[in-house]
């Protein structure tokens, strides 16, 4: 993977000029940022809401291996198998591992970005074994051979006459462009993967280390499915992912789907604390019958017939934990809900796909050059207007802008950028700073204008401040 200035431009450029791609994006995140600005107007005071759960967030990165050592003694205790992946390699060999271990040939999968960060769709196929998305907009890239496009809704840029062939190709008969026979087609065909899986294979919207449960919000059916009627349910989560109590969490839930979707609650809250069957580890001191569950525990359970056999969690780093300390540490207080992507400019116009990464966006273009490396990303802090209005909509209110512009310091610093527009900054630095220059710098701009596109605007034939000193200015 890798995404420099050129590459991101070239795939922008593209983006663009496709009419039909820029249709679906602005009609997508159009509605998105309406409905999420509908749900928060129903909170008593979501601003007080929001700066309470970047305290949370704050506090719990700043505490994160006791945090993670609680969730694992609380998982084990409740009988899942609690794997530490130093990066993607080992990750992907875990999952691998168990699939081998069960004789799996077919995982379905419900959606997941950390599977997506780690390529365990082509490990998974280069084994022998077949994954199958189940979360619609998943499988629809998955039959396209795409990436996803967004990262609550990975099919964003696709039109449902587009996903109408997509369909009739994999049921070799015509499928009409209507969104309830596309639904209903969708859920034949997934049906049966479900009942044929070996494995089921979900991520994890955060886990909750008081009682070391996972924790997955989905509006479809399938995460249910995927962690409940294979055999095995493996959860990939990045470490970051944890809340410390049911308090925190029940704040998590109640901003993340107003901020992704504009719900108050998505349609499936699913809570996998261990397999079935497995008794429950008790309560946590002080907490008593005030457990969110009737027995403390969501899929699986004393006496419950439903669910997997075995739960495995697999607690991803991939480059998080070196972050913890640095500029750059904030990054991990992201919750995933995608609201930066529906407010900016950038996104709006080169779509998911430009970044070259699983993560688009603004987070995309701060966390992909801080887990993959900025020599590999390089063109993606340069992906942003730094307009503030990924700040201003995240439910966290992480400085996205600041560390944009710190990834550019980096750059500049690590010789990144091509020599050219390092020497025209340089000469744009230097003009801005000098009054003499910059006087000179805009008479040759108005004389050369002319050469360049009608659709520019122009220079001013008299600056602001000629205009100033002249006292055209009152």
């Amino acid at each position: 993977m890798t995404t420099s200035i050129r590459q991101f431009r070239q795939s922008a450029f593209i983006a663009i000029e496709d009419i039909r791609l820029q249709t679906a994006l602005e009609n997508a995140t159009g509605r998105f940022r309406a409905a999420r600005a509908t749900a928060l107007a129903d909170l008593p005071d979501p601003d007080a809401m929001r700066d309470h759960f970047k305290k949370v967030r704050a506090a719990t990165i700043a505490n994160l291996a006791e945090h993670l050592e609680a969730f694992e003694r609380n998982a084990t205790a409740n009988g899942s198998h609690v794997h530490w992946a130093r990066d993607a390699a080992e990750a992907r060999q875990i999952v691998l591992d168990i699939a081998k271990k069960h004789g799996v040939t077919m995982a379905a999968k419900s959606k997941s970005m950390a599977t997506e960060e780690i390529h365990l769709n082509a490990a998974l196929s280069e084994a022998g074994i077949a994954p199958v998305e189940t979360d619609l907009g998943e499988w629809i890239v998955q039959l396209a051979e795409e990436p996803p496009s967004h990262i609550i809704a990975p099919a964003i840029h696709k039109t449902k006459e587009q996903v109408a062939d997509l369909f009739t190709k994999e049921a070799g008969r015509e499928i009409p462009a209507d969104i309830p026979t596309l639904t209903a087609e969708a859920r034949r065909m997934l049906r049966e993967k479900f009942l044929a899986a070996g494995m089921g294979i979900s991520g994890g919207n955060l886990g909750v280390a008081e009682t070391g449960s996972i924790v997955l919000v989905t509006n479809e059916g399938n995460g249910r499915m995927v962690t409940s009627l294979p055999p095995v349910h493996i959860a990939v989560m990045g470490i970051e992912k944890i809340a410390p109590t049911w308090d925190e969490a029940a704040l998590w839930l109640a901003l993340l789907a107003r901020s992704a979707t504009g719900q108050p609650l998505s349609i499936y809250t699913s809570i996998v604390t261990g397999p079935a069957t497995h008794p429950p580890a008790p309560s946590p001191a002080g907490r008593g019958g005030d457990s969110p569950l009737p027995d403390g525990r969501g899929a699986g359970g004393e006496g419950d017939v439903d669910g997997p056999q075995e739960v495995h969690i697999v607690l991803l780093d991939n480059g998080r934990s070196k972050l913890i300390g640095t500029k750059y540490e904030e990054i991990l207080q992201c919750i995933r809900c995608g609201a930066c992507l529906n407010v900016c400019p950038v996104y709006r116009e080169a779509g998911g796909h430009a970044y070259g990464s699983p993560y688009s966006g603004p987070i995309g273009a701060v966390i992909s050059p801080l887990l993959f490396g900025l020599e590999n990303f390089a063109g993606l802090p340069q992906a942003s207007s730094l307009c503030g209005a990924c700040k201003d909509v995240c439910p966290a209110r992480i400085d996205l802008p600041r560390m944009l512009v710190e990834l550019r310091g980096d750059e500049v610093a690590s010789g990144l950028l091509p020599w050219w527009e390092a020497m025209a900054e340089r000469g744009a630095a230097m003009m801005m700073g000098d009054a003499t220059w910059m006087r000179v710098g805009l008479g040759f701009g108005r004389v050369g204008q002319g050469i360049l596109s009608d659709d520019l605007p122009r220079l001013a034939k008299k600056s602001f401040r000629k205009m100033w000193a002249d006292g055209d200015v009152k």
